[in-house]
Formats: C-alpha cells, structure tokens, sequence
C-alpha cells in the first residue's frame, strides 16, 4: 500500500496497525551464578560439563552437541567451534557446519569450567581424535530426547521449571554484559554475525546497577572538597 501511494496510485494507505512498528518480545528468565551451580550438580554427572559450558562459554544446544574431543584445547584453555549436531522431526541427527563464519570460532573457556573439562575427557569421553563429549551411558551420542529429561529433572529439583537449556547462554551472554564487554566482545562469545544481535543480551542486572550506584556514590567520597575564599578588591 505504501507502494501504491508513492506511485500516486491512491493518495492514503488505509493500512494503519498501532504498535506494527514495534517487537516486543517476551524477555527470558536468567539463572543466578549459585543456580547455574546447583544445576550442575543436580544433572547426571556425564552432563556437568554441558551445563558449565552453556553457562560460561554461552553455547547453544547444537554447538553444544556437536563438540568432540578434537575441538578442546586444555593447554590453551580453549574450545573450537566448528559443528552443530541438530535433530530431525523423526529423531535422528543431522551434523553441519555454523550457519555463518561467525559461528566458526575459539572460545576462551572461564578457568572455573577448565578443571570440569579435565574430569569430563578422563572419565566420559573416549581417546579418538573425534570422539563426541556428550553421550549417553551406552555410550552411543547423547540424544534430543535424553538432553531433555535430564534438564526436567534438573531444573524441577531447584524449583525452576521456567528455565530453558538455552536460557543459560542468555544468561551468561548478560554476565559478561555486566563484566563491561564490548559488544565486538559479545558477538565473538555469542557467535553473532550482527551487533543487533549481541545488543540483546546486555541486560541490566540487579548486582551490577549495586556496582555502578557504589561507583556513583565514591565519586562525591573520594575527592576532597576546598573552600575557596573570594577577595574582592577594594
């Protein structure tokens, strides 16, 4: 319709929605650090390491899935990301590479989650080079179906049925936020191609609007005050 008036087909597009212009999507909870541990514990043992690095390395479900033993680095402390193992309607699964080169990169891994990493490749990964972090107890690759009734069953025994899997990267996308990253920072974490997408997660949080109020407040303690004494000429 807006074509039409331009072209001076009609003078007025009748198409008038209140609020079409805008999106306002429903915001997704975020875990407490003593939550993200809690939840740790409460899952199956073999799948600790997923939940830390969904938290602190901010991975999404098929990054997650789709690492291997080739992919981490424990002398550089990092972890690659160059696959994604996704799940079809029927079940099965479907490995392929990062929707953008964004998606490809190494990633830092927080020097808390590094000592998890050690245990997890020692007690539940086998030797070869590619070699999935995340299986099952058969030991055949951990499944949609067997992610998903682990973390019911964990975030139910900490009373927060309201969190998603994914909802820990939001949440560790919103702490770094609060850490001050940049939002270059933020887009290499994330994977994001697109700074709108990293501006998403910077989120003000309770403990980091404390931080900044404490910050305000030292600027009128920390400076002394001098009285100046104004002589006016005779």
């Amino acid at each position: 319709m807006r074509t039409a008036v331009a072209d001076e087909l009609i003078v007025k597009s009748p198409c008038k929605v209140s609020g079409a212009g805008s999106e306002h999507a429903a915001e997704r909870p975020i875990a407490t650090v003593a939550e993200i541990e809690a939840l740790t514990l409460a899952i199956p043992e073999r799948l600790r390491l997923l939940v830390q690095l969904a938290a602190w390395c901010q991975l999404r479900r098929g990054a997650l899935l789709g690492l291997r033993r080739r992919d981490v680095d424990i002398l550089h402390s990092t972890i690659r990301i160059e696959q994604s193992r996704t799940f079809t309607r029927n079940g099965s699964s479907v490995t392929k590479a990062p929707k953008t080169a964004a998606g490809r990169r190494t990633l830092s891994v927080p020097s808390n989650v590094l000592a998890v990493v050690t245990v997890h490749l020692n007690d539940f990964v086998s030797a070869e080079k590619d070699a999935l972090l995340f299986n099952l107890e058969s030991g055949r690759p951990l499944t949609a179906a067997g992610l998903h009734r682990a973390w019911s069953i964990a975030r139910l025994s900490i009373e927060r049925p309201d969190l998603h899997l994914h909802d820990l990267r939001h949440t560790g996308l919103t702490l770094a936020a609060a850490t001050g990253a940049t939002t270059a920072e933020l887009m290499h974490r994330a994977g994001h191609a697109s700074a709108t997408a990293a501006l998403r997660y910077q989120h003000s949080t309770q403990d980091r609007d404390r931080v900044l109020a404490n910050a305000l407040a030292a600027l009128t303690t920390s400076t002394e005050v001098v009285q100046l004494r104004l002589t006016v000429p005779e």
